[in-house]
């Protein structure tokens, strides 16, 4: 299982960072949301011939549903 360390430890020294799960870190990527972006461009001879703008949005289906709204009891 991969671990990364991206969470901080505490809140009074930034710096400090605990292992983060993999998994745990997609799990919360997925519930709130992430977006991609990037551009390719395609040149010769430094004359832009294709330029692609990519933008992804990941998430899980339950994070872009709007939320049901209550029942009447």
């Amino acid at each position: 299982m991969g671990v990364t360390t991206l969470a901080p430890s505490s809140a009074d020294d930034p710096l400090t960072y605990r292992p983060v799960a993999l998994v745990d870190l997609l799990d919360r990527v997925l519930a709130t949301g992430v977006v991609i972006t990037g551009d390719i461009t395609l040149a010769i001879a430094d004359v832009d011939l294709v330029r692609i703008s990519l933008r992804a949005l990941i998430a899980s289906v339950g994070a872009l549903a709007p939320p049901e709204p209550e029942a009447a009891p």
